[in-house]
């Protein structure tokens, strides 16, 4: 594991392809790690020839952790964004779209095609909008605008996701199941679920780091992260939206409306897909991705 300073934090990152290559940075979804992002997945965008990219947020794996926070009262947010108060939060989506371009700079690159999941297309979505002159193409995968009128997560989707997981220390069998549980309801119907993969990798992420309170402080920071169509409206480079006709996080509606608020953006629906990006999908995300940055650089 590598690690940089960047925007005054530490970032843990790591590398596929040839440093000669037009960089792909790939950002993680809420409280997860980069390994989320396949080795098979980087190797197919290494092999088209980009440096690839994919690193921790802060607050995750083996980037700078804020555990020396409490944990999220979500009543207590709720309440406070009810009344329309800003909480006092340890960071936001900015400076975690911050952090990506501080790790572009602390690499010595210049511009970079970014690729974000979930959250992580939210943090790329603000970097693109924040930093248009380091960001070749943008791919906003199985995310969302923060149009306010769109649709929320399925309400079992939201429980289960907010609810205390067993500590995988304490009970390692229940951390699995509960892990396993959650990520079996938001994947999609049209491919098959492999649960044993999933299980080594919540094993794996739970061995390099663990802080249960991490995925909070991140969903404080995507609720305090707004309306983003009227920053989106201002992106001019090359961008595609990845999105599943089976998210239950992010009903496809809310990818569609991400679409129409970047001008010129493609919209692609993938038939059968949640929100997860399943083994046999990874080579057409991949293709699609390279395409965007073709057309970024056909334009440029």
């Amino acid at each position: 594991m590598k690690r940089i300073a960047a925007n005054g934090i530490e970032l843990a990152y790591d590398e596929f392809g040839s440093p000669a290559g037009e960089a792909v940075l790939l950002i993680a979804g809420l409280g997860t790690q980069r390994i989320r992002w396949t080795d098979s997945f980087c190797e197919l965008l290494a092999d088209q020839g980009f440096r690839v990219i994919r690193f921790d947020n802060r607050d995750t794996g083996g980037s700078t952790s804020f555990k020396q926070y409490p944990p999220l009262d979500f009543a207590e947010l709720a309440a406070a964004l009810s009344a329309g108060k800003l909480p006092n939060l340890p960071y936001t989506l900015g400076d975690m779209a911050e952090d990506a371009i501080g790790l572009l700079d602390g690499l010595g690159i210049k511009r970079a095609h970014l690729v974000g999941r979930s959250m992580g297309g939210m943090i790329a979505q603000l970097a693109a909008a924040s930093y248009p002159d380091r960001v070749l193409s943008l791919v906003s995968i199985m995310s969302s605008s923060g149009n306010p009128e769109l649709p929320p997560a399925a309400p079992d989707v939201m429980a289960m996701m907010t609810r205390p997981a067993p500590n995988p220390f304490e009970d390692e069998a229940g951390f699995l199941a509960n892990g396993a549980a959650f990520a079996k309801r938001i994947a999609g119907t049209g491919y098959p679920f492999d649960e044993e993969t999933y299980r080594a990798m919540i094993r794996e992420e739970a061995r390099r780091a663990y802080d249960p309170g991490s995925t909070g402080r991140q969903i404080a920071a995507i609720a305090l992260s707004g309306d983003r169509r009227p920053k989106l409206a201002t992106i001019r480079v090359p961008a595609l939206v990845v999105h599943g006709s089976d998210d239950p996080m992010f009903p496809p509606i809310c990818g569609e409306d991400t679409a129409r608020a970047i001008p010129g953006a493609e919209w692609l629906l993938l038939e059968g897909m949640g929100h997860d990006l399943p083994a046999r999908l990874e080579a057409t995300v991949a293709e699609a991705v390279a395409r965007t940055a073709r057309r970024g650089r056909a334009e440029r």
